[in-house]
C-alpha cells in the first residue's frame, strides 16, 4: 500500500548568511488511493515537501515512510531504485527533451532502466494511449500544446508504474480548458494501491480532490479567540523564523528584538519593538511563513497575540496599542560618542519595514 507518514519533519536551507525553514516540525498522513492536494502560498514549502517524498531533499530533521520505506535509512543503491520504482514526479514546466518526440519522452525512464527496443516503444505507446496522445507518439514538444506537453510527462511519470505519484503545480502554465484535460488524467490515477499529490495554489482543483492540506495551517496550532499574553524572559523566542504565522502581536512592556538565524551560528539583529508597537502582521495577513524570529529584549517583554481579525479592529479603532513606533535596527557596534546618539528628529519618521 502506498501509504505517506511524516513526523517532525523540518527542511532548512540558506539563503545568503542566513537560515531558512518553509517546512518546521510537520507531520503528515497520506493514504493509498487518495488525490491529495497540498494548497498554500508561494514559499509555504510545498515543492520543498514534494522534493522530500521523492527522495531528491534530504531533510534537516525528522522522519519519511513512503510505501514502507524509511527514506532517512535507505542507501544510496536503495535511494536511486526508490527513485526509479516507488515515485513519479511530474514537474511544473515540464521538462521535456525538446529533441525528442513523445514516445520517445516517455521512453527514457525505460532506456535508463535498461528497457530497450519494442519493449520500451509498446510501453510508451500504451502510456501515451492512456493520457489521449496515441495520435501524437512522433510529435515534438514544440508540435504540442501545454496541455499536451503535461500530458506527455504523467505518461513518462507513469513508465515504471509507481505506486505514488507527486505533481508540482501541474496547471501553472496552463489555460483552463488544459487544466480540466490534465486534472482529469490525474484524478484517474488516484485509485487503490496509487497515491497521487499534488503542490497547487490553484482552487480550482480543490471540488475533485479527496483531502484538502493547508500548508499555511496544518504547520502551525489553532488561532485562540480571545487575546493571549505572553511574558518573555530576556531571549526567549515567542516564534522562529519559517513557524507559521497566525497572530499580530503589541509588546504592552519591555521590547521584543526580531533577529534571522545566521548559517554558522548566532543571529542577525533586524529590529527592536518597544511598547506599544506592534509586530508580525504580514504572516497571518498574506499566508506566509515568519520571515525572522521574535525574542525577549535585554530586560524581557510582555506581548499581546491577536487574530487578524482582532489585530484589524483595534487599528480601527483607534486603540492606543495599535501604533508602531520606529524600529530600532541594531548598530554594528556598541556607541560609544554622544556623536553617535540618534537626535529626535524635527520631522515624522518614516515607517519601518513591516516584519512578518
Amino acid at each position: 500500500m502506498a501509504n505517506v507518514v511524516v513526523r517532525g519533519l523540518t527542511i532548512e536551507y540558506r539563503s545568503g548568511p542566513y537560515v531558512v525553514r518553509p517546512v518546521h516540525e510537520f507531520d503528515l498522513d497520506l493514504a493509498s488511493g487518495e488525490l491529495v492536494l497540498l494548497l498554500g502560498a508561494s514559499g509555504c514549502g510545498k515543492t520543498s515537501l514534494l522534493s522530500v517524498l521523492a527522495g531528491i531533499l534530504t531533510p534537516s530533521a525528522g522522519q519519511v515512510h513512503v510505501d514502507g520505506q524509511a527514506l532517512e535509512a535507505l542507501s544510496d543503491t536503495a535511494m536511486t531504485q526508490y527513485r526509479r520504482s516507488t515515485v513519479g514526479v511530474v514537474f511544473q514546466s515540464f521538462n521535456l527533451v525538446a529533441s525528442l518526440t513523445a514516445w520517445e519522452n516517455v521512453a527514457v525512464p525505460l532506456w535508463s532502466a535498461g528497457i530497450r527496443g519494442r519493449t520500451a516503444r509498446a510501453r510508451a505507446s500504451e502510456l501515451l494511449e492512456s493520457v489521449g496522445l496515441g495520435e501524437r507518439l512522433h510529435h515534438r514538444p514544440s508540435e504540442l500544446s501545454g496541455g499536451q506537453q503535461q500530458r506527455v510527462a504523467i505518461a513518462r511519470a507513469l513508465a515504471h508504474d509507481p505506486p505514488v505519484i507527486l505533481a508540482d503545480e501541474p496547471t501553472a502554465h496552463l489555460d483552463a480548458a488544459s487544466v480540466e484535460e490534465v486534472f482529469a488524467v490525474l484524478r484517474a490515477l488516484a485509485r487503490p494501491g496509487r497515491l497521487v499529490v499534488i503542490a497547487t495554489h490553484d482552487h480550482r482543483l480543490l471540488p475533485v480532490a479527496d483531502r484538502v492540506v493547508e500548508l499555511t495551517a496544518v504547520q502551525g496550532k489553532a488561532s485562540p479567540d480571545e487575546p493571549t499574553r505572553t511574558v518573555l524572559a530576556p531571549g526567549e523566542r515567542l516564534f522562529r523564523e519559517g513557524d507559521v504565522g497566525e497572530l499580530v502581536f503589541f509588546v504592552e512592556a519591555g521590547s521584543v528584538d526580531l533577529v534571522r538565524d545566521l548559517a554558522e551560528g548566532g543571529f542577525d539583529h533586524v529590529a527592536t519593538i518597544g511598547p506599544s508597537g506592534y509586530f508580525g502582521e504580514l504572516a497571518p495577513l498574506l499566508q506566509l511563513p515568519r520571515s525572522a524570529s521574535a525574542q525577549g529584549g535585554p530586560d524581557g517583554a510582555t506581548v499581546l497575540g491577536l487574530t487578524l481579525a482582532k489585530f484589524r479592529s483595534q487599528t480601527k479603532a483607534g486603540s492606543p496599542a495599535a501604533k508602531r513606533p520606529a524600529t530600532k535596527k541594531a548598530a554594528k557596534k556598541p556607541a560609544s560618542k554622544k556623536s553617535a546618539v540618534t537626535k529626535p528628529a524635527a520631522k515624522k519618521a518614516a515607517p519601518p519595514r513591516s516584519i512578518r
